[in-house]
């Protein structure tokens, strides 16, 4: 038992040992000087010590590569790069060592807050924001020898990041999190196990649209089998999965130990090919052959329009045409010739909205509590009120239903609204019912609780009631949320249903998993629909901003006849 716990004492700390690469006499030598930093925001009362590394020839105007290594800078690196730099093998880089926060002990009878595991562990973009918006800028306003000023890069093919077991695993979150900043990343012996939800890595990398980073990894047979899982098995699932996925992935595998030594040994071999063909940005993976049966190789994201208050209810007319509220604005937008034209000028403050099969468009007017029917002319009639709906669908037959989560907070209402426009309330117990959808044909209703990670099935009944109530479609929640916020569904011809999501568009198969998921230009993504002469353009409200991006699929609407569908793969 002491033995273990002499293990687990140790384990934040890695021995890095010294370079075993020597320096030639005539390399330049690059230098070095520390700082403390106490200044951030993101991990408040943290202090931590910083370790800059300035090339020889840095000439102090040209904006330098960017070498990030968390737990401070190891005595290889810097040899390492005065070497490879020399030798034209690696660009002009300033190295920038990093130790862990901790805040400061209350008293002398105290133990400071160590922070190594809950900033390198941790899933989500903390650690990648205190780096880019706090630590980098700090280390731009000092000077290195001879009075050169520190000009860093901002590309994102001009900087790589570094480290090893937690810090590896940090370097790799950072990277993830913000490919546009870090493209290459060095990985020691990584802690990709359940310390803080770091063993999920292998299954996101499979499932996200491939992000344009480069990856060394070096692990060896025996390092730790521990209480957080076994890190030899983990790297090579780490590797795997990377491979599968497409990306530009090379490992070391041997039979060492939890140690920094080896990291010295493949420090040269993994920088010199971490920038190889620089300043072209790594290449992203093709991705899984889900993500490839739906997206269009160099077809990416275009934005339709921005400056919004907050955009919502998209939805698609019969010939393709795509109108999107503004919320926070009360207006309506109808996108003609990819750019949007105001449509309604006040909407009553329009939310979820689908147009029906005799061609008017069903709104929530948030505004009025009322469900409005809007005409080709932009002239209203109430089609059913007394609640405040959320997000709606309209099936063939005319009827809709409707969530409401505003009225009963934690016990949110379906509503079902017959033909006729008369109302019944449905279903009850949702924490917050969100958006709503029918299955391709129009058996199954969908609906997403925003304060979990389900997505609801249901039974469509003749009557309009509901059965058949399960918690169906599994969702992925970041580990920086406490729930998806799962928001507007859509299904494609085939059966897929496409949730909005924080995490982007979580595309799910008709058994309930999520096969792909596809994030946003701005990372907000509140609802989304199929538009276009073909329905193969999806669009996507984003905040602020409406993005659009031709697909291979082609989107399903519930005002259409039902079709069915392709039977999944179980």
């Amino acid at each position: 038992m002491c033995r273990l716990l002499s293990l687990l004492f140790v384990l934040p700390a890695v021995a890095f040992a010294p370079a075993e690469e020597p320096k030639q006499p005539d390399t330049p030598k690059g230098t070095t000087f520390t700082f403390t930093f106490a200044k951030s925001k993101v991990f408040p009362g943290t202090t931590r010590n910083v370790t800059v590394y300035v090339p020889a020839q840095y000439d102090g105007k040209t904006p330098a590569c960017v070498y990030v290594n968390q737990d401070g800078l190891p005595g290889y690196v810097p040899p390492t790069f005065d070497k490879l730099i020399a030798a034209k093998e690696m660009p002009v880089t300033v190295a920038i060592g990093v130790t862990p926060g901790e805040v400061p002990a209350a008293n002398k009878d105290a133990l400071p807050r160590f922070n190594r595991s809950y900033e390198y562990d941790g899933l989500g973009d903390a650690y990648a924001r205190m780096l880019l918006n706090e630590l980098l800028p700090e280390v731009e306003t000092k000077t290195a020898s001879g009075d050169r000023a520190i000009v860093l890069s901002k590309r994102g093919t001009d900087r790589a990041i570094g480290g090893a077991s937690s810090g590896a695993i940090a370097a790799f979150t950072a990277a993830w999190e913000r490919p546009d900043a870090f493209s290459r990343v060095f990985s020691t012996i990584g802690t990709y196990v359940s310390l803080r939800g770091g063993d999920v890595y292998p299954g996101l990398i499979r499932k996200f649209e491939p992000k344009p980073i480069r990856v060394y990894l070096q692990d060896g047979s025996k390092d730790l089998n521990i209480y957080g899982g076994d890190w030899w098995m983990a790297n090579q699932t780490m590797d795997r999965a990377l491979l599968f996925a497409g990306y530009e992935v090379k490992h070391s595998w041997n039979e060492g130990g939890h140690n920094g030594g080896l990291a010295a040994e493949v420090f040269p071999e993994a920088t010199r090919w971490l920038w190889k063909d620089w300043p072209e940005l790594p290449k992203a993976g093709q991705g899984s052959s889900q993500l490839k049966e739906i997206l269009i190789p160099g077809e990416d994201w275009k934005l339709v329009g921005e400056g919004y208050k907050f955009t919502e209810g998209p939805a698609t007319d019969a010939k393709g045409d795509v109108f999107f509220n503004d919320v926070g604005a009360s207006k309506t937008y109808k996108v003609v010739g990819g750019k949007p034209v105001e449509w309604l000028a006040d909407s009553k403050r329009g939310d979820g909205q689908r147009f029906g099969p005799d061609g008017k468009l069903y709104a929530n007017a948030s505004g009025e509590s009322k469900v409005l029917a809007w005409d080709a002319e932009g002239r209203s009639t109430v089609f059913a009120g007394g609640f405040k709906g959320n997000d709606l669908v309209v099936l063939h037959s005319g009827a809709i239903y409707d969530t409401a989560p505003f009225d009963t907070p934690n016990n949110s209402k379906i509503y079902y609204i017959s033909p006729k426009g008369e109302k019944k309330v449905v279903d009850t117990g949702l924490k917050f019912a969100n958006g709503i959808t029918t299955s391709p044909d129009q058996t199954l209703l969908y609906v997403s609780d925003s304060n979990t990670h389900w997505v609801y099935s249901y039974s469509i009944q003749t009557d309009g009631t509901l059965a058949n109530k399960q918690k169906y479609y599994h969702l992925y929640a970041r580990d920086q949320d406490d729930n998806s916020g799962a928001d507007g569904l859509r299904c494609d011809r085939d059966g897929r249903l496409w949730v909005a999501t924080r995490a982007g568009l979580q595309v799910c198969d008709q058994a309930g998993r999520v096969n792909a998921i596809i994030p946003t230009p701005n990372g907000n993504v509140s609802n989304l629909t199929f538009g276009g002469a073909d329905m193969d353009v999806l669009y996507a409200t984003c905040g602020d901003k409406v993005y659009s991006r031709k697909v291979k699929v082609k989107g399903a609407n519930a005002f259409e006849k039902p079709i069915k569908p392709r039977r999944p793969n179980l």
